[in-house]
């Protein structure tokens, strides 16, 4: 894939192939399929990923042309740490599942079929009530603009 394959904060070895059997046999459930890339698979540095993780299928993240398109699965209970992006605009779809989102500290459940808007600075966190899979379109991933509010992801938070 791209950008996102170099992620600093992936598992690796057995623990991340239990979590992408995990995503594929849930999807796999659902009807789905997922793009035949290699995921990433991130527990942001932290070392509890069914905590605080996702697993990240990237299939587009054009810088030059201006847009990023990826699928997000957080598992029941998972979440994507609280965080927002300078640059970054982003708009969420959940393609199934249900998804508690903590939007500048407001607390909002989306189900399947949901679609949120996120602008840039606005801080986000998103939490699997059940496994969900999230479509994420936005302007393109780029390092640097992601700022987490926990200072132990990244550097003091920056990623």
């Amino acid at each position: 894939m791209s950008e996102g394959s170099d992620f600093p904060f992936s598992l690796t070895d057995e623990a991340r192939a239990r979590a992408i059997a995990r995503v594929e046999a849930v999807v796999a459930g659902w009807g789905l399929t997922l793009p035949d890339f290699d995921p990433l698979v991130l527990d942001f540095g932290l070392g509890r990923f069914a905590e605080v993780g996702e697993v990240e299928y990237w299939i587009v993240n054009e810088e030059a042309a201006g847009y990023c398109g990826k699928f997000l699965f957080v598992d029941d209970g998972q979440t994507c740490p609280y965080h927002h992006h300078d640059a970054k605009h982003e708009t969420f779809y959940i393609v199934k599942g249900t998804v508690r989102m903590v939007i500048d500290g407001q607390e909002r459940v989306l189900v399947q079929g949901d679609t949120l808007v996120m602008p840039p600075g606005t801080r986000h966190a998103f939490t699997g009530v059940g496994p969900a899979l999230l479509l994420e379109v936005s302007m393109p991933s780029t390092r640097g603009d992601n700022y987490f509010a926990d200072p132990k992801i990244g550097e003091d938070g920056v990623i």
